[in-house]
């Protein structure tokens, strides 16, 4: 799966946080952070464990430097507080410390610190630690918390650079049909543990029928989506419908099994509602008979499509291969989908 990188012409930035308690160390990393090429770093410092605390919590930083051998609060300390508050547990941490024995590294482990820099310290090597950090959290920021796929800002950047390429690629929406009715009649647990299922599928998929430069994103809740070529777009889309209808059965109670569907108390509609085991619908959109120009296009064509693939029972495959406005029929084609 391939990922947007950052230009190398692009200075890197982030906002970093400095415990040290020795006032030396402190204007070192400052000036060294500050004075970096081809980035620009706004640097605070803090003097000790409790004044840090208290500066992660009026302004979370992207990136904390954290001394180890400090003195009241000492930084595995501190450490283990900012991993175990979900508001901070997800900023990198390096920790600064003039020990560097397999006991301390452990330690550091033991407490989710994300990287080591051993006193003394070679300035490049502790901007080239940064840098690797906060691409790291920006990765983070822009990924699905759930699955931790590529989220909607780097799907648009990169289907936005295939487009500006000139690539003939193919766009994938994937689609789990009923997944609402699903969720809130097994509960967000397990309606979480399917989305992460159909990602980790995804993934093999790819690994098996794919190319090297394919991209696996997630649009959010249960849309997915993969960039490909036009050639591998049918075969790929057709196995991860074969194997997502085998196993998309162990998500399920025996019962409901037996029965073939799952009944769920509709507020909207009133009563209840029966619906089928989940299936998927997968929306192929190329540039091979049409100029794509803009991702905004890609949707349009992908929304239409989802029209009439959400209108058959049962998964489905629903290729675009029009150039002039007319759709031809999926490649699976399933009952129409009233009734239900």
């Amino acid at each position: 799966m391939s990922m947007p990188m950052i230009p190398a012409s692009t200075p890197d930035s982030g906002r970093i946080l400095v415990i040290e308690d020795e006032p030396r160390l402190r204007i070192i990393l400052k000036k060294q952070l500050e004075d970096a090429k081809d980035a620009k770093y706004d640097v605070r410092t803090a003097e000790d464990g409790i004044r840090g605390l208290e500066e992660i919590r009026r302004d979370p930083p992207d990136l904390i430097l954290l001394d180890v051998m400090m003195p009241g609060l000492n930084g595995f300390d501190v450490c283990q507080r900012l991993k175990a508050d979900p508001l901070t547990s997800r900023i990198p941490i390096i920790f600064l410390t003039a020990k560097s024995t397999l006991e301390d590294r452990l330690h550091g482990l033991e407490v989710f610190a994300d990287d080591y820099l051993t006193k003394p310290w070679e300035t490049r090597e502790l901007l080239f630690r940064v840098r690797n950090q906060l691409k790291t959290r920006r990765a983070q920021l822009q990924s699905n918390a759930l699955t931790g796929l590529p989220g909607n800002v780097l799907i648009e950047t990169e289907l936005t650079q295939r487009i500006a390429a000139g690539e003939k690629f193919a766009f994938l929406h994937l689609d789990l049909d009923f997944f609402k009715a699903y969720n809130d009649y097994y509960g967000y647990a397990r309606g979480d543990a399917l989305i992460r299922f159909t990602a980790s599928l995804l993934h093999e998929v790819i690994k098996r029928h794919g190319g090297e430069k394919d991209f696996v994103g997630h649009i959010g809740g249960d849309d997915f989506v993969i960039i490909t070529t036009p050639e591998l777009s049918t075969p790929i889309a057709e196995a991860i419908m074969k194997e997502f209808d085998e196993k998309i059965r162990e998500y399920y109670n025996p019962e409901d099994i037996a029965r073939g569907h799952i009944t769920v108390h509709s507020s909207r509609q009133g009563g209840v509602q029966n619906f089928e085991i989940l299936s998927i619908t997968i929306l192929i959109v190329t540039n091979v008979a049409r100029e794509i120009q803009h991702s905004a296009q890609v949707a349009d064509v992908a929304k239409e499509l989802k029209k009439i693939g959400k209108a058959k029972r049962g998964s489905c495959v629903m290729p675009d291969r029009r150039s002039d406005g007319t759709l031809v029929q999926p490649v699976r084609e399933g009952t129409d989908a009233e009734g239900l």
